[in-house]
């Protein structure tokens, strides 16, 4: 029998492969299904009992939507060599990403955006952006700055958002659903941390719009304006680099007619 088990001790990639259908909820017949491989040849990957290829175990890992964060790991563990890098965002080989990251924000003025990592953390935004959340508690503004720790804090923006029992669930089920997708401890912590957050409203266990809404928006007042928007999450198509992976853009849009025109006045208003 052919071991699978990594070079440097860990999990199996039997094991590691099981994990994530798992968590997939997936049946071996369906996975095998999918990938379009026997059933029998699945469960023997699974076991240890047959030593997968490379391509084999891309594959599956491709249908199980395992994060490339993760497909590394499991290419170790069956003794091949990782495919995918990770650069850090500054370095030079990321200039175009920067770049084209920077246009996307800045074409969305005068709406607020950002761009964020896979832990939340702020890694552009536009200006509109930083006009809106300039005057919470400087700490929350300090780097790494946290952008669903700035906008549930009690310094943050929580204490100005006025349907926070709503939008304290939308994004704590989100960040839920990514903890799971991801098995990332990291948000596992932050979930739990934000839960211990204060919310003085009652939060929805479903979200559900309110009388005439086609989205639930998020209803805040800053920089002395009352402001109604919803969002969009965007990211990179063909990513091939663990780093551009995980990088996220969430474009706001106003959700009524005073807020766009609110919008348009305050960026009027700069110099």
């Amino acid at each position: 029998m052919t071991s699978t088990v990594s070079r440097t001790g860990h999990r199996s990639v039997g094991e590691l492969l099981r994990r994530w259908r798992e968590r997939r909820r997936l049946s071996q017949l369906e996975l095998s299904i999918q990938a379009e491989i026997s059933t029998r040849h699945l469960s023997f990957v699974e076991t240890g009992r047959s030593a997968p290829s490379r391509d084999m175990v891309l594959r599956l890992a491709e249908h199980l939507e395992v994060p490339l964060r993760e497909r590394n790991p499991l290419l170790l563990a069956a003794g091949f060599a990782p495919v995918y890098g990770e650069h850090d965002l500054a370095a030079p080989e990321m200039a175009e990403i920067r770049a084209a990251v920077r246009q996307v924000l800045t074409g969305h003025e005068p709406y607020p955006a950002l761009a964020m990592d896979r832990h939340w953390n702020l890694v552009d935004a536009n200006d509109c952006l930083l006009r809106l959340t300039r005057d919470v508690a400087p700490d929350l503004l300090t780097p790494p700055v946290n952008v669903l720790r700035l906008s549930l804090h009690p310094d943050g923006l929580a204490g100005r958002i006025a349907n926070l029992g709503e939008w304290r669930a939308h994004l704590l089920g989100r960040l839920r659903r990514q903890a799971s997708t991801t098995a990332d401890p990291t948000l596992t912590a932050l979930h739990a941390e934000l839960q211990g957050y204060p919310c003085d409203q009652p939060q929805p266990e479903v979200e559900h719009p309110g009388p005439g809404d086609v989205v639930v928006p998020l209803r805040v007042r800053s920089a002395g304006l009352d402001l109604a928007l919803f969002g969009i999450a965007a990211s990179f198509g063909t990513p091939t680099d663990i780093t551009v992976a995980e990088l996220a853009i969430e474009l706001f849009f106003p959700a009524d007619p005073a807020t766009r025109t609110a919008l348009h006045t305050l960026a009027d208003r700069q110099p």
